[in-house]
């Protein structure tokens, strides 16, 4: 028996597509025997023809590969996009480096380490970008006895 004609009328009514039309296999002599619109309204209000819900991309995969990223994963090389410092710019990673160089040496200034000239030619070095980190500021402080003396 061909049903096409009341699954297209189905469709309509229920403004989804053929495809999506259920039609209950107990029902099908009831389905084969209406032809009008009105018929196929009431079979639909028995619940002999029902709309399927929609199909879609299951988003499980998604939420796992989500919960990854929240735990620092899937964050290599090889998932990197763009250039070296789009991750991290030049000026982010500077202004890092700079703020806690000067932290550094205004903490010796205040408790006397170094001088307040030395304190000046070292922040001055420090801007034209001489040290790389603090831990280098203070190699160069010591290896060239730059830490005033202590008499006691």
């Amino acid at each position: 028996m061909n049903l096409k004609n009341q699954r297209r009328l189905a469709a309509a009514v229920l403004n989804v597509g053929m495809n999506r039309i259920y039609i209950d296999p107990e029902g099908v002599e009831e389905v084969d025997a209406a032809i009008s619109r009105q018929e196929i309204r009431k079979l639909i209000k028995d619940g002999v023809i029902k709309a399927m819900p929609l199909k879609t991309t299951s988003r499980g995969r998604a939420r796992v590969r989500m919960a990854q990223k929240k735990a620092k994963r899937r964050r290599g090389p090889g998932s990197r996009k763009g250039a070296k410092y789009s991750v991290v710019p030049r000026k982010t990673r500077w202004m890092g480096r700079i703020r806690s160089q000067r932290r550094r040496l205004k903490r010796l200034r205040e408790r006397r380490t170094i001088t307040v000239s030395t304190y000046r030619s070292l922040y001055r070095k420090a801007k034209g970008g001489i040290f790389r980190s603090v831990a280098d500021m203070e190699r160069y402080i010591t290896e060239n006895d730059l830490r005033r003396r202590t008499f006691g």
